[in-house]
Order: C-alpha cells, then structure tokens, then sequence
C-alpha cells in the first residue's frame, strides 16, 4: 500500500509542476516567431535581390535543392538551424555583401555562371 501512496504522490507533484514549465516555454516561443528583419537597400538593390531570388528558388522561402534551402539558396549550414524568412533575408544579405559587395555585383556573377 506504501508503494501506490508514493506513485500517487509523486504524480500529483509533476501534474503541478508541468503548468510552470509550459508557462516560461510560451513566451519565449512567441517571441522569437515575431522577429523581423529590415535591409535599406536602394531600388537598384532591392530589383537585383528580387531577381536573384526569382532565378534561385521563384521566391520560396521552403525551396530545397541537395543542400540549398529557401530564398536564395544558401547552404543549411549557413542558417544555422534558423529557417525563418527574417534569418534567410539577413544571411543572404551579409553573404552578398561580403562576397560581392553589392546585390548588383552579386547578379552579375549570375549573369556570368548561373549561381550566385
């Protein structure tokens, strides 16, 4: 009888537990679905970034070549686990501009050997 007293015992003190841990897990869930990412870059800019997507996935954030994902291509390893639209804007933007220095630059590369 000792034995089903404990059992009980200790499941009346994780079915309590539970409620806190979903609480603290919520908000930071939320939190980072609401994360957004601004570029300003020029309209010359903006134009090559659009077609540079277009010709790499026709602008689908869940496009998936080998190991290439979304938008713009990139490698999963460069997102780092991070999918979402923002990440994906924001890393295909330093990747631009570290290796070509401009989305201009960036598509004419493309132009040239049909990758970016």
């Amino acid at each position: 009888m000792k034995l089903k007293t404990i059992f009980m015992l200790i499941v009346m003190v994780v079915s309590m537990a539970l409620p806190s841990v979903t609480s603290v897990v919520t908000p930071a869930t939320t939190a980072k679905a609401s994360v957004t990412y601004v570029c300003n870059l020029s309209k010359k800019e903006k134009r090559a970034k659009a077609w540079i997507a277009r010709k790499e996935s026709g602008g689908n954030y869940r496009a998936r070549n080998g190991r290439y994902y979304g938008k713009y291509q990139l490698t999963i390893s460069m997102l780092h686990g991070d999918y979402s639209k923002a990440n994906q804007e924001k890393t295909a933007d330093r990747y631009a501009h570290s290796r070509y220095g401009t989305w201009t630059q960036a598509k004419h590369h493309w132009l040239g050997y049909g990758w970016f």
